[in-house]
Formats: C-alpha cells, sequence, structure tokens
C-alpha cells in the first residue's frame, strides 16, 4: 500500500466522517449535557462498533450480510428505531442541569452512554455497506490484506474519534454560552436530527 494511497483514503475518510452523522451528534448532546470525561464514554462504544464493523468486513462477512435481504431490513429496522428512541428522548430533555451556576449535576451511568452509542453504530447497516464497498478498493491484492485492514481501520478509529472529541467539545463551549433556554433548543436539534436520520436510514434501498 503506497503512501498516495494512504493519503486518499485519509481524506476520502475525512470528509465522510466529518458529515454529521448521528454518533457526531450523540458526541455533542452528551458534551453538553455531561461534559467531556461522560462523553468519552459513549465515543469508546462509538469506537467498539467502528472496530466490530471493520472487523466484519475483513473476514467476509460483510458481504454475506449485504447479500441478506432479512439480515439487511432487520438491522435497519432495528436501527431506525433506536435512532426514533434517542431522538424522542432528547426532544422532551430539559436543559442539562450543568450550567455553571447550577451546582453538581447527575452523573449518568457510563455503561449506558457507551451501549447508546455502540448500538447506534452497529445497527447502521449504511455503515456496513459503505465500509464493504469503499475499504476494498484501497487494498493491495497482491500483498496480505489483514494488515492492510489493520492501517485503514486505525486509520478510520483515529479520524473518528477525532470528529467525535470536536463535536463533544463544541457542545461544552455551547453549554457555557447558552442559558437554559439555548440548551433545550440544543436538544431539540440534536433530537430533530436524529429523527431525520432515522427518517432517511427508513428510506434507505440498497442499489
Amino acid at each position: 500500500m503506497s503512501f498516495a494511497t494512504l493519503l486518499l483514503f485519509v481524506l476520502a475518510s475525512g470528509v465522510t466522517i466529518v458529515t454529521p452523522g448521528p454518533t457526531v451528534l450523540l458526541a455533542m448532546s452528551n458534551g453538553s449535557r455531561y461534559g467531556l470525561r461522560d462523553a468519552c464514554w459513549g465515543m469508546a462504544g462509538a469506537v467498539l462498533a467502528d472496530v466490530v464493523l471493520i472487523a466484519t468486513v475483513a473476514s467476509g462477512l460483510g458481504v454475506l450480510l449485504a447479500a441478506s435481504e432479512p439480515a439487511f431490513q432487520a438491522i435497519k429496522w432495528m436501527g431506525v428505531a433506536y435512532l426514533v428512541y434517542l431522538g424522542w428522548r432528547l426532544l422532551h430533555a430539559d436543559a442539562p442541569a450543568a450550567l455553571p451556576e447550577n451546582g453538581i449535576v447527575m452523573r449518568p451511568d457510563c455503561r449506558t452512554l457507551f451501549m447508546r452509542c455502540f448500538l447506534v453504530a452497529i445497527t447502521n447497516p449504511k455503515a456496513l455497506l459503505f465500509m464493504s464497498a469503499f475499504l476494498p478498493q484501497f487494498l493491495n491484492t497482491a500483498a496480505p490484506l489483514l494488515p492492510q485492514y489493520l492501517v485503514l481501520g486505525t486509520i478510520m478509529v483515529v479520524l473518528n474519534t477525532c470528529a467525535m472529541l470536536a463535536y463533544a467539545l463544541l457542545g461544552i463551549r455551547m453549554m457555557h454560552a447558552f442559558d437554559a433556554g439555548g440548551l433545550r433548543w440544543l436538544n431539540r436539534l440534536c433530537g430533530g436530527a436524529l429523527i431525520g436520520l432515522a427518517a432517511t436510514l427508513a428510506l434507505y434501498r440498497r442499489s
């Protein structure tokens, strides 16, 4: 795998990852509501999902799942239902109690944040189909594939982590800049965006 191929992969992956999706929206929401330390638990869940998806593609299982219409539909509708649920929760959430003048805030269950982001990422069949079609284009089939998948997977994980971290920090800045009313609207914005992504996923059809 040449340096030019890796650079092209970084650029192509970066454009895709920076585009707002469910995991970065959750990172921003978690950052605004709970702070960076707790938001990192959600990021860890999303990263684990990325590792699982990349391993699925590398093992060849991704092709089988992509070819199975029942499996595709089951994963898709689980993802749709969970995104709608999270969006509804955010639409009805009150402003976070983490405003500086409000004192101590009740910290969330870290396992809940971890599993929430993991489930959002792992139940998105578009991610699996994208990786199944995207990653092999950058592989040198004349060389061992496993080391190449490890390199590409590491790059994707690092880029995704950086994107989620940036969105979480943006959420934290908003927490300090907004009053309670502004943070309620931020919750509604993130919740509405998640429901919009759920609708997009529901309409998604494999080509």
